[in-house]
């Protein structure tokens, strides 16, 4: 398997510059990466809607030599009608799981994760999906707990990302019907704001 510490040098495979958002390709998603102030934010939409949420694939890679939090509530999508969806905390997301996701919602949602973070060459985190899924999954025996552990390892989890460290998870936004549609997708992290249209 190739080392989480790859995610910060694939990005520097592309030349990113402070004010350009790079698009590419990768297993079927559309990627969108910017770096800002040492700062490297990459999303994209994953074709995947569970219950009332639409799904977001994030990574963020820290190469300035300050420590910043990444949290969900740091993301919002702006729709190309004036409307707004913040993201839903960590927390939510996973009790939301534990209460009420059926058997065939976490396949669902773990199978598409999975299928984008595998088949990207450039998303290996320091502290992403892999470690919390390793984590969760070994202490959990009943069917609700296993959705809430599954949700857990997948969801953007609040973390203080050191220098070098970089970290992957999914965006949750709920009350956004079958698809976040086209719009704009705005993070604020590093005290910078990163936008990228998205025309999902």
């Amino acid at each position: 398997m190739v080392s989480r510490r790859s995610f910060v040098l694939g990005i520097l495979v592309y030349p990113c510059s402070d004010a350009q958002v790079i698009e590419f390709e990768s297993n079927g998603l559309r990627y969108k990466t910017l770096t800002r102030a040492g700062v490297t934010v990459m999303f994209a939409t994953l074709p995947v809607h569970i219950r009332d949420y639409a799904v977001v694939q994030i990574a963020v890679s820290n190469g300035s030599p300050v420590s910043w939090s990444v949290k969900p509530e740091d993301f919002s999508f702006e729709r190309s009608d004036g409307s707004s969806l913040q993201a839903t905390p960590a927390q939510e997301v996973v009790l939301s799981f534990i209460k009420h996701s059926s058997r065939q919602d976490v396949i669902k949602l773990v199978t598409t994760y999975e299928a984008g973070l595998y088949g990207n060459t450039h998303m290996k985190t320091t502290n992403g999906y892999e470690a919390r899924r390793e984590n969760a999954l070994a202490v959990v025996s009943s069917a609700r707990l296993k959705a809430g552990a599954a949700a857990s390892a997948i969801v953007l989890a609040p973390i203080k990302l050191k220098a070098g460290e970089s970290t992957d998870g999914a965006v949750f936004f709920e009350g956004a019907g079958k698809a976040l549609g086209p719009g704009r997708l705005r993070a604020h992290v590093a005290g910078e704001t990163f936008e990228f249209e998205s025309g999902e």
